[in-house]
């Protein structure tokens, strides 16, 4: 049985509200994000000519527009280059970290929120990048149970692919950086201290493998070294 690829691509760029978590912001790709995708459309086709990789006809993404667009821009260049997709299949469980009630709020507004319910304690300094703080709001997530969400889809995906053959299978995951990051955590990729080391760039396949003998590895591609002082944005 072939080892199994998932190529993880952060979406492109997008009109993300200034100062709001991205979270389940529901804008579109900008100009540059649309180039952005068509470029990793070109990268995987690219790969694909170069290598033995079998594409997998069923592309994932989330369910936030700009994750749609990007692959779904990236899958009309892999078409137009001759290989087979039949679906881009989107779900929820691949979404980036939510903040629940708080959707789209900015920062501020947020912690205003916090602060005049009296149920409530004010969130620490940096919350937003602590993985394992979770506003005390409806719906919200941490970044780690996020990871732990994206890390069981893909799990789910190569215990129910058809691998059968010798060409390793290459599958497109369409998503968002922070929630990737700690999934690649959970399966055991990075480790906690790597998290705020690193994010992704935009729309650029970065592939693990999953081994024949259950474990996971950094196939390809490559994570982005954040700057000293830069703010995240995933």
């Amino acid at each position: 049985m072939a080892d199994h690829h998932l190529a993880l691509i952060r979406h492109g760029a997008y009109h993300q509200r200034a100062g709001a978590p991205s979270a389940l912001q529901p804008y579109p790709l900008t100009n540059e994000g649309a180039q952005q995708a068509r470029d990793c459309g070109t990268e995987i086709a690219q790969l694909l000519e170069g290598s033995a990789f079998r594409l997998d006809s069923v592309v994932h993404s989330s369910c936030q527009l700009r994750a749609w667009q990007t692959a779904r821009i990236a899958s009309d260049v892999l078409l137009e280059r001759g290989f087979e997709i039949t679906e881009i299949h989107q779900s929820p469980a691949l979404s980036e970290r939510s903040v629940g009630s708080a959707a789209n709020l900015t920062l501020e507004e947020i912690e205003a929120v916090l602060a005049e319910d009296p149920r409530f304690d004010t969130p620490p300094p940096g919350w937003k990048s602590d993985s394992d703080y979770r506003l005390p709001l409806q719906g919200a997530e941490s970044m780690t149970m996020a990871g732990t969400r994206v890390a069981g889809y893909l799990r789910h995906i190569v215990e129910t692919a058809s691998t059968n053959g010798h060409a390793p299978l290459l599958t497109l995951i369409f998503g968002h950086g922070a929630s990737f990051r700690h999934a690649a955590r959970n399966l055991g990729v990075l480790r906690r201290s790597d998290i705020p080391k690193l994010s992704m760039y935009h729309a650029r396949p970065l592939r693990l493998c999953y081994n024949q003998d259950g474990s996971w590895a950094h196939s390809g591609g490559h994570w982005k070294q954040r700057r000293g002082g830069e703010i995240a944005t995933d």
